[in-house]
């Protein structure tokens, strides 16, 4: 039996002391989602929904979650927003026009639409897939 001393003791405090700090530092990927999944809204863009429950707001009856996956060179045509949302993108980036003022949206940031008063389109410009990831707040 081998025996344990200073050096040795020292070294497997270290390596437990770094093994969480090694998986804190795993990347993780993304959602991905299948060609087929969820419905078509324009060629090359669909909806995924991901949840639904009532809201503690009193101005919203429901919140929605879902993500809107628009493949490259893919848009959404302008609409008329039928509810208050928040967008968030979760993955790539988007041209949006909103209320004829174009901006870009990039991974990681969010922007609002408001009910009636808003009308909006994107298109994907990018060479890679873009996640807009949407909370809708229905009215009550």
């Amino acid at each position: 039996m081998e025996t344990v001393n200073r050096r040795s003791t020292l070294a497997l405090g270290l390596t437990m002391a770094a093994t969480p700090l090694m998986t804190w530092a795993t990347p993780v990927a993304a959602q991905t989602y299948g060609p087929d999944e969820g419905k078509e809204l324009a060629p090359g863009v669909r909806e995924i929904a991901l949840g639904e429950r009532a809201s503690n707001i009193k101005a919203y009856a429901m919140v929605k979650l879902r993500d809107v996956v628009i493949q490259p060179g893919a848009k959404t045509p302008d609409n008329m927003m039928e509810n208050d949302m928040l967008c968030h993108m979760t993955e790539g980036e988007l041209s949006v026009v909103q209320n004829e003022k174009k901006f870009t949206v990039k991974k990681g940031e969010v922007w609002t639409c408001a009910k009636a008063d808003t009308t909006e389109g994107t298109q994907n410009t990018s060479s890679a897939v873009a996640i807009m990831r949407v909370i809708d707040l229905m009215p009550a």
